[in-house]
């Protein structure tokens, strides 16, 4: 018997735990910036010096921060499971900690890409991205985030993954972004699905829900715990 797949759908709230402000909480980004003005393909039109340095300040911060005790939850339970991660998160604390298979929906904040070809996607050194720093084609680089209104092209991929799921978790994540809160509609039936989030969500509609309201770190040790006794138990 091969190990069975766990596959993980994680966001912002896992990040928050390790210092990364959110954009949808109280005290998070949107308060301190327009959307529209940083992360849409029209403020990158209109004013790429604003975009840069919001993004380039992102990425500084990134590089103060650790992965938490939920990040590495999700590492020890690939002794287990075939642990596949989906995330919106864009930071690399998943990969930070050791998870083995990462899959970012919304782009990746340490890349950037050029503005005319997506497929041309570098990783930068350092920091900070600045106006003049080109692709081999000689447009300007872009970060390499999905910005509203921007198609999100790993959606299929990681809806074929999460039908592949012997366990479905949700980490970090209030279900309300789209299209990533509608992968929950491929998981099998049948399929026991687990969500870790302290708020009260509408989830009444999914079917095998096991729902545990902590913030990502303490659920993810509650769950880690109880997903290894299982295994240990049906050895």
């Amino acid at each position: 018997m091969g190990k069975r797949r766990l596959v993980v759908l994680s966001g912002a709230g896992i990040s928050a735990e390790s210092g990364i402000k959110t954009f949808r909480d109280s005290g998070g980004l949107w308060e301190e910036y327009d959307i529209m003005e940083v992360a849409t393909p029209e403020a990158w039109e209109r004013n790429m010096d604003l975009v840069l340095a919001f993004y380039n300040q992102r990425r500084r911060h990134l590089y103060e921060v650790q992965p938490n005790a939920a990040h590495f939850a999700l590492v020890e339970l690939e002794k287990y499971f075939e642990v596949d991660i989906i995330t919106q998160n864009v930071d690399d604390l998943h990969e930070r900690a050791g998870s083995g298979s990462v899959m970012h929906l919304h782009g990746e904040l340490k890349k950037v890409r050029s503005s005319t070809d997506p497929s041309l996607v570098y990783v930068l050194e350092g920091w900070e991205l600045k106006k003049g720093q080109t692709c081999e084609l000689g447009s300007q680089l872009r970060p390499h985030i999905v910005w509203f209104g921007e198609p999100v092209p790993m959606i299929p991929a990681a809806a074929d993954l999460t039908a592949t799921a012997d366990i479905f978790l949700i980490v970090g994540t209030s279900l309300n972004v789209y299209p990533a809160a509608g992968l929950v509609g491929y998981v099998k039936r049948g399929t026991p699905i687990y969500l870790i989030d302290p708020g009260h969500l509408a989830v009444d509609h999914i079917p095998n829900l096991t729902s545990i309201k902590e913030k990502a770190s303490i659920g993810m040790v509650r769950l880690k715990e109880m997903l290894m006794n299982q295994t240990d138990q049906n050895h």
